[in-house]
């Protein structure tokens, strides 16, 4: 009789001792709620930033100068992820669509415009070591990666810029670079596979100064001036784009990571 009463006190403490360590109305249930409402303010600050993206896109966000601290990783994982692939993609294939559907007048005065930074180049690497747009601009900074020359190419945007090239388009790329910049612009725009454009118009002295959608709304007005129809206009800034003399139809490419005027 003694080793089965041994054997039910030894199972009977073992079960006072499993309910001690593993009660579930102990353990168990913080966490679960810790876990849910970490979720939670997860999923709150990505609508946020979401949010505050399309905001940016839509062009009612302006103007701002660095990108929401707490959106930072959100910035990051969008730029490396799939959906800016996909949205460059997108802008690529509708602008292709739409320059298809145009039956140009063949004197050569039929012309896209193309932006240059972020739109046919792009500058991930230098804002990789930049925040993703948490750092104010450092235009010193930002030269020095310019004149590296090595800004690989947004390969949505050479399909799109070598098929506006074979529908007979001319091709004018309008940067707000500094024409002190044009040997190196030229330079890393041919390494990166743009070739043969027929304009490239940078800021000379007389435009320093002037605000990006003033300084290319100048620049569009000489070009109809000169007899040119302006029928595509490609840019990843709402400067690019808007202003006077603008474009038969733009395309804006997404850029969450910095806003020019």
């Amino acid at each position: 009789m003694i080793l089965p009463r041994l054997f039910l006190f030894v199972f009977f403490f073992s079960l006072v001792l499993c309910n001690e360590q593993f009660n579930p109305h102990i353990l168990p249930r913080p966490l679960i709620l810790e876990t849910t409402q970490l979720r939670e303010v997860d999923n709150e600050v990505k609508l946020q930033c979401t949010s505050w993206r399309f905001g940016v896109e839509a062009n009612n966000l302006n103007p701002w100068k660095t990108v929401p601290l707490e959106c930072g990783e959100y910035v990051k994982d969008y730029m490396l992820g799939r959906a800016y692939s996909l949205d460059l993609e997108r802008v690529s294939n509708e602008s292709g669509v739409y320059a298809k559907s145009l039956k140009l007048s063949g004197d050569g005065k039929d012309i896209w415009v193309f932006d240059v930074d972020e739109t046919l180049l792009s500058h991930l690497p230098y804002y990789a070591d930049h925040g993703y747009g948490l750092e104010i601009f450092d235009p010193a900074e930002f030269n020095k990666w310019v004149d590296k020359a090595i800004a690989p190419a947004l390969e949505p945007s050479l399909k799109l810029y070598k098929e506006v090239m074979d529908l007979g388009f001319k091709v004018f790329l309008l940067t707000g670079r500094s024409e002190t910049q044009r040997s190196v612009t030229e330079e890393n725009l041919i390494n990166a596979g743009f070739q043969n454009w027929d304009k490239l118009i940078l800021r000379g002295s007389e435009d320093h100064g002037k605000l990006a959608t003033i300084f290319k709304s100048d620049k569009r007005s000489e070009m109809v001036k000169e007899g040119f129809r302006i029928l595509g206009n490609s840019g990843d800034q709402w400067s690019d784009l808007l202003g006077s003399f603008m474009s038969n139809r733009s395309f804006k490419l997404p850029n969450p990571m910095y806003y020019i005027l």
